[in-house]
Formats: C-alpha cells, sequence, structure tokens
C-alpha cells in the first residue's frame, strides 16, 4: 500500500489524524490503493505495473509545511494600544473633553463668585443645593456603571454635559461661603498640582495603576473621617481632613493619568473609554479644588 500526499498538511486543523486514519483502512486491505488530493498531477496517480512493482511495500509519503503557526490568526489580537496612533488621539480626545469640562465649570463658579445677587439668593434658599444632589448622583452612576451608554454617542456626550453643568452649579454653592480671593488662590494652586502631577504621571516610571485597590481602602478611610469630622467640630480635625484628601486625590490623579496613557503600564483603559478616563480625571481635578480651598479657608 502506498499514499503519497503532496499538498502542504496543517496541524492544528487535524489532517494529519484523518490521514493516519485513512493509512489504517488501506493497510487492511489486500489491494494496492493510491490516494490522490485534488492538486496531485494525474500522472503521479497513473503508473506503470512495473514502477509499482519496484516500490517497496506500505510506503508512506507525507509532506508537511512548517509555514502554519496554530492559531496564527488570534495573534492579532493585541493590546487596543499597541500602535501610537491610537494612544496619541485617544489622549488628545480626552484632554479636549477635560478642558471643555474645566472651562465651564470655571465659568458657573465665577458667576457664583462675583454675582452678588445670585450669591445672596444661594445663601437664602438653600433648597437649590440640595436639590442637585439627586440629578448628581445619577448621572454618576450611568456613567460609571453603563459601559453601554458611556460609549454611545451622543448619550455620552450628553449624560457628560448634564453632570458637568451640576459639577458646576454644586461648586458654585460651595464657593459663595469663601472670599473671591480665595477661591482664586485655590483655583491657581490646583492647576499648578494638576499640571505637575501630570507632567510626573507622564515621565516616572514608577506605576500607579498598581495602587488601585490601596487607594480604594484610602477614599473610604477619607469618607468615613468626614463624616466624623461633621460632629467635631474642631480645627485639627478639619486640617487633618483636608490634607488627607489633598493627598488621597493627588494619588488618584496620577494613577487615571497613567492609566489614560496606557503603554508600559500595567492596567490601561480601552480606546473607547474616553468619556470615563475625561470623568475620572476631572473629578480627581474638582476634589482637590475641593479640599485645596478647605486649607485655604482654614488659614485665613
Amino acid at each position: 500500500m502506498d499514499l503519497e500526499v503532496s499538498e502542504p498538511i496543517d496541524l492544528s486543523s487535524g489532517d494529519h489524524q484523518y490521514l493516519v486514519q485513512k493509512a489504517a483502512d488501506l493497510q487492511s486491505e489486500p489491494s494496492r490503493c493510491y490516494v490522490s488530493f485534488p492538486s496531485t498531477r494525474p500522472q503521479e496517480t497513473q503508473r506503470s505495473p512495473q514502477t509499482k512493482a519496484r516500490e517497496p511495500p506500505n510506503v508512506y509519503v507525507i509532506q508537511i509545511s512548517d509555514e502554519t503557526i496554530p492559531n496564527e490568526s488570534n495573534t492579532t489580537l493585541t493590546n487596543p494600544f499597541s500602535e501610537a496612533s491610537v494612544r496619541r488621539a485617544f489622549i488628545v480626545k480626552v484632554f479636549l473633553i477635560l478642558s471643555t469640562q474645566l472651562l465651564v465649570t470655571a465659568a458657573i463658579i465665577s458667576m457664583f463668585v462675583f454675582w452678588d445677587a445670585l450669591r445672596a439668593w444661594v445663601l437664602a434658599n438653600p433648597w437649590f443645593t440640595y436639590a442637585l444632589f439627586p440629578g448628581f448622583f445619577v448621572i454618576l452612576i450611568i456613567l460609571a456603571c453603563c459601559g453601554d451608554i458611556r460609549r454611545k454617542v451622543p448619550a455620552n456626550y450628553i449624560l457628560l454635559g448634564f453632570f458637568t453643568v451640576l459639577e458646576g452649579l454644586l461648586l458654585g454653592a460651595v464657593t459663595i461661603f469663601y472670599k473671591a480671593d480665595e477661591v482664586l488662590w485655590a483655583a491657581a494652586a490646583t492647576a499648578t498640582v494638576t499640571l505637575a502631577l501630570t507632567l510626573f504621571a507622564l515621565q516616572t516610571k514608577w506605576d500607579f495603576t498598581l495602587l488601585n485597590g490601596v487607594l480604594f481602602v484610602f477614599l473610604f478611610v477619607l469618607m468615613v473621617y468626614g463624616i466624623i469630622s461633621i460632629f467635631i467640630r474642631s480645627y485639627w480635625v478639619h486640617l487633618l481632613y483636608a490634607g488627607l484628601g489633598t493627598v488621597v486625590f493627588s494619588l488618584y490623579l496620577v494613577m487615571d493619568v497613567q492609566l489614560m496613557v496606557g503603554g508600559h503600564h500595567h492596567y490601561s483603559l480601552d480606546p473607547e473609554e474616553y468619556v470615563f478616563a475625561a470623568l475620572n480625571i476631572y473629578l480627581d481635578i474638582i476634589n482637590l479644588f475641593i479640599f485645596i480651598l478647605q486649607l485655604i479657608g482654614l488659614a485665613r
């Protein structure tokens, strides 16, 4: 029995198992049989009896090509940040969205700081501040938990726009308890710290994306400490709370910037999560501003 295969065979597709089974079936038959694949030349299957007599029995000639790599098609599924152009486009989009958010927030806060009639009206109507909280938290939960919605255009931009306006109104309601120069100093300090930490996150070799769990624990402790500070009216308690909050959200800012940049860091965000990345960095900057404003207010 002779079995000749002239086609390259891909071992990952299971062709070798078919050949082995075919060879076993042919070996049990007394007569000679030649198996020819479609690509085999016709003259190879039409041999003279003398040629077949000279060939040794039970000869198996199998040509196996090693050019085909198993699961070769799956190797193209790489990190979405593998291309530098994709990463740059993602970073540019996030910073454009973030800049727009900060400009809108600054414009809303400026109305509360420099418009005396609006300041007096908010002080006389405290319900205005409490009415903003339900919508603020509902939109925040949707953007944070519903991945399909925050990836769908234009729903993600609309929700992010409403969230930015509500955040600006809440911050405006907070700044009415501070002087205009204190708010300006806090804004300048926040801008300086944000720029410095962003450059540090882009240049440092330390991977802060691994600190996600640790920072969550610190954030939980900060929340508990903030609840305690409501009932304990002490200068040092509030000063320690503001300082701890500044440190925690400074670390969060570095981590979120590295998540956005990706590259050699252990964790990174998907390029479609530009709204989520902008939201994280925006909240870090806003919380930094609030705690720095508290520090300046306590120092007066």
